[in-house]
Formats: structure tokens, sequence, C-alpha cells
């Protein structure tokens, strides 16, 4: 088995995270904190909206069964990336949709599937995601992780 990585924010961690569990392929999940400047900051400092992180969850998974595209796929499909800095209730560059890409290789994935995603028609307004390389991963805290997978839920949704 080959893993590797990949780091999505979508919105509140714990849908995301969710989503993502479900896909064959996927080994384990995390969340956390990326692409801000506070060194290993707390959910409370993230929700403030003054560390520049976003609500971000890293997938780990088998290469040989789930490709990165797939991923994408599905990261696309689990939010509005249309909306910046916002999904649903939750406001705020913390909420932001970003691809956080740590190889060349996902790089340049992310940014041919948001090319094709906004050619395609699905949307009426532009995709608002950001791609960036991977900063550094903050793993949040131990209560936020499979939080949904915890409390008998596979999503947000009510």
């Amino acid at each position: 088995m080959s893993n590797e990585t990949a780091i999505f924010g979508a919105g509140c961690f714990w849908g995301v995270e969710a989503e993502f569990a479900k896909i064959a392929g996927v080994v384990a999940t995390e969340v956390g904190y990326s692409g801000g400047t506070l060194r290993d900051p707390s959910y409370e400092d993230v929700c403030a909206g003054n560390t520049g992180h976003a609500e971000v969850v890293r997938v780990y998974y088998d290469q040989a069964t789930v490709s990165y595209e797939r991923l994408l796929t599905a990261f696309w499909q689990c939010h509005d990336p249309t909306t910046p800095n916002r999904q649903g209730p939750d406001r705020g560059s913390q909420y932001r949709s970003v691809v956080f890409c740590v190889s060349p290789e996902q790089l340049a994935a992310a940014q041919s599937s948001k090319a094709e995603l906004n050619q395609s028609g699905r949307y009426q307004d532009p995709i608002a995601t950001q791609i960036e390389r991977a900063s550094e991963f903050w793993r949040a805290e131990e209560y936020h992780q499979q939080y949904l997978a915890r409390r008998g839920r596979d999503s947000c949704s009510m």
C-alpha cells in the first residue's frame, strides 16, 4: 500500500471530514488548521478569524485504490466552491474553500480540475476556491477528530 496525503478546506471541517471518510481508499482523516501565520493555533484562535488559517481536513489515501482526482471530485461536490469565505452559516476566511497541494502533481491536478469545473457550466458564478502549496498543518484538538462519526452521524445535515 502506498499512502499519500491531501489537504482540503471547505467550510466546517466536521462535515468535510465525514464526506472524505466515506470514500473507499481513504485510510484515515484528521482535521486541523492550515494556511495561516500563527504557530500551533487553537480552535478559538482560528475562529476569531485573525490567524489566516482555514479549517481543513488532511486525508490519507491509498493511491492504488483511489486517485487524487477522485478526491478532488468529492471536494467539489461537498460544498459550494463559488462562495468566498463562507459555507452555509459559517462566515470568515477560516471557512474558505481551499486546496493545499503537497506536490507539484497535486497543484497541476487541482488547477486543471478547477478550470474544468469553471468551464462546465455547473455553477453560474466563478469558482472562488484558492489553490495553494501546502503550508504547515496543525492538528486540531482531539475533541474535533472524527466528531460526527463519534456522534453516529455521517454528515452535517440535520
